[in-house]
């Protein structure tokens, strides 16, 4: 649990985020205290992070600093006041905790940071409509929903088991690995496809990313933000569309007779609420904080394809490329300042 000793030790031991410009000297912050993020375990955050930071370090003349973990012991750290901003809150993987935070006054929501937080089975766009420039063929032209995938198993076949193709699931461990499996029952595909399971997010990003660069056909499970959706040309098969009772029937394992499509989830920014009250221009800001997957994905695709870049690089690139995204989130006098700093 997050308590507020530990906050005192982090701000002590931990550097500045990043350096602000001798012109940050004449800004003062309304807070007289660094901002706390909530860095979350996993890059798109990490990416949202870094790009808030720094705007509000170099536009806003506001120190930041950010606390290392996961989402629940964060969230309570964000109910308690020792955290103030989250810049992902997927709620309905925590409907539980936010709802009784903010129910108590003690959260607030700011609003969408992307509506389009993605889930799905992707195959590679050149197994289904050829690559030109690549040279190579459409193998599988009427591949479109995943009932198709019986039809094409040959394309898929899996080393092990040469009967029967490879379908990639999520992470061992993993909800979605649970709902992947038991789709593979609904849809009559267990009985066609060997259910792989990679141990780590990085298995599943390398068998991806080797496939590819060899043509190879591969079929799997990804989601989005993420820099594989960003950096590979990949085709979502279609599902049945969302239907709440029978995808909550099917991930508890109720009822693995029907799937359907993972819902569109709605990401959004969550502050502590006397944050907001205290710092109402730092909270305009995050109101007005808006991107989207396939935006978040490339950014993180441009890190992943540069040895040795990290996320204050693809912070620091989306700032520079990007500002026609970023310059709507902040006031002219504070996108002035944050442009002057990326000369």
């Amino acid at each position: 649990m997050i308590v507020r000793c530990l906050v005192c030790v982090v701000l002590a031991a931990a550097s500045a985020f990043m350096a602000r410009p001798a012109a940050s000297d004449a800004m003062t912050c309304v807070l007289d205290r660094p901002v706390m993020f909530a860095e979350l375990d996993w890059d798109s955050n990490r990416l949202h992070t870094a790009l808030a930071r720094y705007i509000m370090e170099m536009g806003y003349g506001c120190e930041t600093d950010a606390i290392p973990g996961s989402t629940i012991p964060l969230l309570t750290g964000l109910a308690r006041g020792d955290v103030d901003v989250m810049m992902e809150i997927w709620k309905d993987n925590v409907t539980a905790a936010w709802n009784k935070a903010e129910a108590a006054g003690k959260v607030v929501s700011l609003g969408t940071n992307f509506p389009d937080a993605v889930q799905g089975w992707w195959v590679p766009r050149y197994l289904v409509e050829g690559d030109e420039a690549r040279g190579i063929e459409a193998a599988a032209p009427g591949l479109r929903h995943v009932r198709d995938l019986v039809r094409f198993k040959h394309l898929f076949r899996d080393p092990e088991e040469p009967a029967k193709g490879r379908f990639y699931n999520c992470i061992l461990g993993w909800n979605c690995e649970v709902v992947n499996t038991n789709k593979l029952k609904a849809y009559g595909l267990d009985r066609h496809f060997t259910n792989f399971r990679p141990g780590t997010g990085a298995a599943l990003a390398a068998a991806i990313a080797s496939s590819y660069a060899r043509a190879k056909p591969f079929v799997a499970y990804y989601w989005g933000p993420t820099w594989v959706l960003g950096r590979f040309d990949l085709v979502m098969l279609d599902e049945p569309p969302y239907d709440k009772a029978v995808f909550e029937a099917l991930a508890s394992g109720a009822d693995t007779t029907r799937a359907t499509a993972y819902p569109l989830v709605e990401v959004v920014v969550g502050v502590n609420a006397r944050f907001r009250d205290a710092a109402k221009g730092l909270a305009g800001f995050l109101t007005r904080y808006r991107t989207t997957s396939a935006l978040i994905s490339a950014a993180l695709a441009y890190m992943n394809d540069r040895e040795g870049a990290t996320i204050r690089d693809a912070a620091l690139h989306f700032l520079k490329t990007r500002p026609e995204v970023w310059t709507a989130w902040v006031p002219p006098s504070i996108a002035a300042r944050v442009t002057a700093t990326l000369d």
